[in-house]
């Protein structure tokens, strides 16, 4: 089993940053991808961005060149750097960790930004 919880959501300014931090517990171990998506009432869950083992990370174009996504094995977390955050960001960030068996979900944190 692999436990995942968010932090680092607020309200901030068009324009300004954030950053999100994951941490994991349990069966890290297994994990070879982690991903953060978002959410907004009344819509799908959005893919943002993803870190996967021995690869280059992968953005949604929505956030590419905004955001980045980075992950220390060392303290079992996975962030997301937010820069030049604009109002159409405003959503629920999820980040989820995937091993070769399912995907396990954070419970999300909120970041509201503000025109």
């Amino acid at each position: 089993q692999v436990q995942l919880v968010e932090s680092g959501g607020g309200l901030v300014q068009a324009g300004g940053s954030l950053k999100l931090s994951c941490a994991a517990s349990g069966s890290t171990f297994s994990i070879n991808r982690n991903d953060w998506y978002r959410q907004v009432p009344g819509k799908q869950r959005e893919f943002v961005a993803a870190v996967i083992s021995g690869r280059t990370p992968a953005y949604a174009a929505s956030v590419q060149g905004r955001f980045i996504i980075s992950r220390d094995n060392a303290k079992n977390t996975v962030y997301l750097q937010m820069n030049n955050l604009k109002p159409e960001d405003t959503a629920v960030y999820y980040c989820s960790g995937t091993n070769q068996y399912r995907t396990y979900w954070g419970q999300g944190t909120q970041v509201t930004v503000s025109s």
